[in-house]
Formats: structure tokens, C-alpha cells, sequence
């Protein structure tokens, strides 16, 4: 006999073969669940790296005990105590099939429960707090963290930023693919925090970064698609090219990345492929609007001034980029509502021009169909033209949040509050960190009744935009529908100091004990905000049951063309007199629908 066949055979014997099988078979079981329960258990990305490298460590000190340890019913047997004739290798052989099917079996059930139920969606992603039912991340979904400047200068920063604002508008194309919008990843600027905390954060399975380089005429990109479950790299490419190819650089990560998500491109009746891009081609144009539409983000008086006046240069550069005009359409929309005074009428007349300019360049255009809705709403207070032009900016780009966020405004302005919900949670699912979408949603819930969802979508509001104005007096609003008074004026006084803090009060305290106090208070809001909130006292009167005032003050807020006048029919404190017939009066005066899906007040 030789050797080998006789050192086979004593393996056999000593069933060191069984043993190995054994401990591939547990590894691997152990594999699947480690797998599985990493993200639950928020476990470290190392984690199941560091598994395998234990388990191949402790594999040959497994084959070793084998070899010099017989394992018997009770104990393992030494070689030197087992007599040649009296081995339990057929006994133990036995023991060790049972325990490799028994292992085999784990991990085949945990192989295929990680298959069919993990990754199609039945592992609970974290709430986001809106409301809404949890769900599970989709694997075809991804966000564009903002490209690192590698050159450090300020210009090449809004340059880097345009490719990732680009990146994103052209992934939004696809039909199956989740893309978080900007204002939600770009939150993520130099963050440390890791892949998988990001991607749950965000609600997707996917993150691209890269970095960007210009020099002179040179543009270097890198571009990098990580898992964000375990921080793995997808696909990574480095690109050198002209600066004059951006464009098409933009096109072929574009590409790639799609292919890796093996994303389909959109074929939906009446959607366009959107763009940002200047017809041109001319880069300095796109870096300029870029850089305006960064500027603007600051939303401030002076923002708005001067995001004007960069977009203008964009504007003058390439006369004919849509993108640009729309945008200097809002900017000047924003500063009248937001600031008003003097100046506004020149504003509103700047803002529709440049709303016109927009849709006669391109009527599939649909930021252009945004910046003219958000002017009607908001200057004309033209609800259903409004919501004519919102619509067809959505339909234009089903999966734009602002569209869709935009539709919502639109439709709660008509009284379809329900639908206002789902279109803003449908925002929200792309744009999850938007503070003030979840406050939009809160008012929606209200006027829906449906209070716990609504605190819970608030409270959202609050924890990603601490201090902010309005907050607070939605929560005071839904204890004054619960009747609670304590907890009214409680949140009430949480509200920071200004307009909305004396609104608040005014409201809470009409539902109080303290008569002297909720007079005081009213007359307070009168004296000091009788021209900038007449909607507001309005709703005052209408909690003190006083009808006649009620319906003055709201005579007066439309006279202002106070935005207020937008939330009507989604009011539980004025719908406390929608069968009064100078309800419906009203309505047809300011060009609303008598009906509503919202709840007045019990």
C-alpha cells in the first residue's frame, strides 16, 4: 500500500475528512447570518470581514484536534487510547453526516431567506419619521455625494458641485432607480461618517463620489459607485480628458452607472429627458449657473440679489439657457413674497418675464413649468393654473422632487390634502432630509386629522432643522385641535422669537381659561402684524367662535394677497364655518373650490 492511500485511508478513519466538511458547513451558515444580521444590529463594516479571517485562522487548529482527538459519545479519545479494532469512526462518521446536513441545511435556509426576503426589500429600513410605513432600501437606488474639489479654489468648487448636480438629474431620468435629490446629499460634504451610515440615512443601497481636478484645460474625474451596505466598491474609473468634454464626461459615468444598477431609460408617455445643461455647451455658462444656484440655497435677501446676478450671467453667456432663465424666474418670485416692500412689483415683473423666456426657449422644459406654477401660486394666487403648470412639470419628470413636492403645494391649495400627503412623501423619499417638506406634511396630516402622524412628521421638521420658524406652532395647532390647552401653550412657547412665536401664542391661549390673557394676546398680534399675518388673526377669530370678525380679516388677507389664503381649504380652524354660506362666498371670490378632504376642528 502506499503512502498516500495510507494517509487517505487514516483520515477517513480518524474522519478528518467529515470534520473539514463539518466546519465549511457551520463557517458558511455562520457567514449567512453574520451577513444578515450586520445592519440590524448596526454592526461595524469590518464585521464579517472579520469572521472569515478568524474562521480561516481556526480552520487547521480544527483539522489538528481532528486528527489527534477521535470524538466519542461522551468525550473525545486521544489516538494513543483507541485500539486499532475498537475505533468509533463508523459510530462517529455518523454524527458528523447528521451534523453536515444539519449545518448544510442552516445555511441553505439562510442563503435563500437572504435571497428572497433581504434583498427584495423585507429588511426594515430606519423610519424616517413622516409617517410612513417602513420600507425596505431598493437595491436600484443611489445618491451622488458631492465630488471633492481636489484643486481647492472656490470657482472649481461650483464646478465640481455642477458635475454631481448633473450626475443626479440624469440618473432622476431612469424609471427604476431611487436618486436622492441635492439638498439631501450634498448635506453629506465632507462627512466621516461611514458608507452604511450614510446609505441609511439616505434610504439607498448605493453612493457614487469621486473627485474632480482642473488643470488649465485638463479635467481629471474619478468616479467611484460603492455598496453602502459593506462600503465594497461596484465600479471605479479615473477619466482625463479637455475640460471642453465635461459634458460627455458627465454622460459616460452616467452610462456606467447605469449599467451597474442595470437601469432601464424612461418610457412614459409625455416624459422628456430634462437637462441643466446650457444648449451651448459653453462650460463657463454652467459653472455660473451653478454657482447661483448655490448662492441661492442661502435663502436670504442678499442670496437672492446675488444669485440673480450670477444666473444673469449664465443668462447673458448663453442667451438661450432654459435652466437659467427659470431659475432667475424664482429667484426674483422668492425675493418679492419673502421680502416684498418698494421693490416688489419691479420683482414680480422681472420674475414672469423670465418665466416667459423660459417656456418660449422650451415648452418640455420642466423647471420652467416650476418657476411659472410657483409664480402663480405664490404672486397671482391662480390656484388651478397653478396646479395646471405644476402637473405638467411632473409629468415632464416624474421622479423631480420639487415636482412633485410642487404638485402637493398645488393640490392642497384646491383641497386634495390626501393627495398633497402622498405626492410630498414621494418628495421625501428622494429628498429625505428636506426640513421643510416635513413640515408641509405635517400641515397635510392635520388637515387630514390624522394628528399622530402629522407631530411625528413635525417633530422630523425639527430634528433635522433645530430653531427654525413655524415648527412649533404646527404642533401647537394639533394640541388646539386635540384640545389641549396645556400642551398647546407649551409648544407654543418653544417657537423662537418672532411672527410665528406671537401667532402661536394667539392661537393657544383662545382655547385656555385665561380670557385676559388670550384678549391680550390677540390684540398683540393686531397692533403688530396686522398687514404682514391677516390670515393668522383670522384664525384666531375663528377659534373664539367669532364669525363676523373671522370672515373681515379674511377679506382683508386677500386684499394683501397674504399666502396664507393658499391654506383654506386645508384649515380645521376656519373650516369650523365651511355651511356657512359666506364661506362658499368667499371661496368663489379668491377662486377656490368649496370642497375639501380636511377636517374642521371637533
Amino acid at each position: 500500500m502506499s503512502a498516500r492511500t495510507s494517509i487517505l485511508s487514516e483520515l477517513k478513519r480518524r474522519n478528518v475528512l467529515r470534520a473539514a466538511v463539518l466546519y465549511a458547513g457551520a463557517v458558511w451558515a455562520l457567514a449567512q447570518g453574520v451577513a444578515q444580521l450586520s445592519p440590524v444590529l448596526n454592526a461595524p463594516e469590518w464585521a464579517p470581514r472579520a469572521f472569515l479571517v478568524a474562521a480561516a485562522i481556526g480552520f487547521p487548529f480544527w483539522i489538528a484536534f481532528a486528527w489527534f482527538y477521535e470524538f466519542a459519545p461522551k468525550d473525545p479519545k486521544g489516538e494513543g487510547e483507541i485500539a486499532a479494532g475498537d475505533s468509533r469512526a463508523r459510530r462517529t462518521g455518523r454524527r458528523l453526516d447528521f451534523g453536515i446536513i444539519a449545518m448544510l441545511s442552516v445555511a441553505v435556509i439562510l442563503l435563500l431567506g437572504n435571497q428572497f426576503l433581504w434583498r427584495k426589500g423585507i429588511t426594515q429600513a430606519p423610519a424616517t419619521g413622516s409617517g410612513q410605513a417602513k420600507t425596505g432600501i431598493p437595491q436600484k437606488s443611489i445618491a451622488v455625494l458631492p465630488f471633492a474639489n481636489v484643486g481647492g479654489k472656490a470657482d472649481e468648487q461650483f464646478f465640481s458641485d455642477g458635475l454631481s448636480e448633473d450626475l443626479i438629474d440624469a440618473l432622476s431620468q431612469f424609471d427604476d432607480v431611487k436618486v436622492i435629490s441635492r439638498s439631501s446629499a450634498f448635506q453629506f460634504r465632507d462627512s466621516t461618517e461611514g458608507a452604511a451610515s450614510i446609505g441609511k440615512k439616505l434610504g439607498v443601497a448605493h453612493l457614487l463620489e469621486g473627485a474632480v481636478q482642473r488643470l488649465g484645460d485638463e479635467l481629471r474625474i474619478t468616479a467611484t459607485l460603492v455598496d453602502a451596505a459593506d462600503g465594497s466598491i461596484v465600479w471605479s474609473q479615473r477619466y482625463e480628458k479637455p475640460s471642453r468634454d465635461l459634458f460627455a464626461l458627465q454622460d459616460a459615468i452616467t452610462r456606467a452607472v447605469a449599467d451597474a444598477l442595470k437601469a432601464k431609460l424612461p418610457n412614459k408617455p409625455g416624459e422628456v429627458l430634462q437637462t441643466d445643461r446650457p444648449p451651448s455647451g459653453n462650460v463657463d455658462a454652467y459653472i455660473a449657473y451653478q454657482r447661483g444656484i448655490a448662492v441661492m440655497e442661502h435663502n436670504s435677501e442678499a442670496s437672492f440679489r446675488d444669485a440673480i446676478q450670477i444666473l444673469g450671467e449664465a443668462v447673458r453667456l448663453d442667451p438661450e439657457y432654459v435652466a437659467a432663465h427659470a431659475q432667475v424666474s424664482i429667484g426674483w418670485t422668492s425675493l418679492a413674497i419673502q421680502f416684498g416692500g418698494p421693490e416688489a412689483p419691479h420683482a414680480i415683473e422681472e420674475a414672469r418675464k423670465a418665466a416667459r423666456a423660459a417656456l418660449a426657449l422650451d415648452d418640455k422644459s420642466s423647471i420652467a413649468h416650476q418657476a411659472q406654477a410657483y409664480l402663480l401660486q405664490q404672486v397671482d394666487m391662480d390656484w388651478t393654473g397653478a396646479e395646471a403648470e405644476a402637473r405638467r412639470a411632473l409629468e415632464l419628470s416624474p421622479n423631480y422632487p420639487t415636482a412633485q413636492f410642487g404638485l402637493g403645494q398645488a393640490s392642497a391649495s384646491l383641497g386634495r390634502n390626501r393627495e398633497a400627503a402622498e405626492l410630498t412623501r414621494q418628495a421625501l423619499a428622494r429628498s429625505p432630509r428636506q426640513s421643510d417638506w416635513y413640515g408641509y406634511l405635517g400641515v397635510y396630516l392635520t388637515a387630514l386629522g390624522e394628528l399622530d402622524e402629522a407631530r411625528e412628521a413635525i417633530r422630523s421638521a425639527i430634528d433635522l432643522h433645530p430653531g427654525a420658524a413655524t415648527y412649533y406652532e404646527g404642533i401647537a395647532v394639533i394640541e388646539i385641535v386635540r384640545g389641549n390647552a396645556e400642551a398647546a401653550l407649551a409648544a407654543a412657547r418653544e417657537e423662537p422669537e418672532g411672527p410665528w412665536r406671537d401667532v402661536a401664542m394667539a392661537l393657544a391661549l383662545q382655547i385656555g381659561n385665561d380670557r385676559t390673557a388670550a384678549d391680550d394676546v390677540l390684540q398683540k398680534l393686531i397692533d403688530g402684524h396686522k398687514d404682514d399675518a391677516p390670515y393668522q388673526i383670522a384664525q384666531v377669530y375663528a377659534l373664539r367662535r367669532d364669525p363676523v370678525n373671522m370672515f373681515e380679516w379674511l377679506d382683508h388677507a386677500w386684499k394683501n394677497r397674504d399666502p396664507g389664503v393658499s391654506s383654506l381649504l386645508s384649515d380645521p380652524f376656519i373650516l369650523l364655518y365651511k355651511d356657512d354660506p359666506r364661506f362658499a362666498a368667499y371661496c368663489r371670490k379668491v377662486g377656490l373650490p368649496t370642497t375639501t378632504d380636511a377636517k374642521a376642528m371637533p
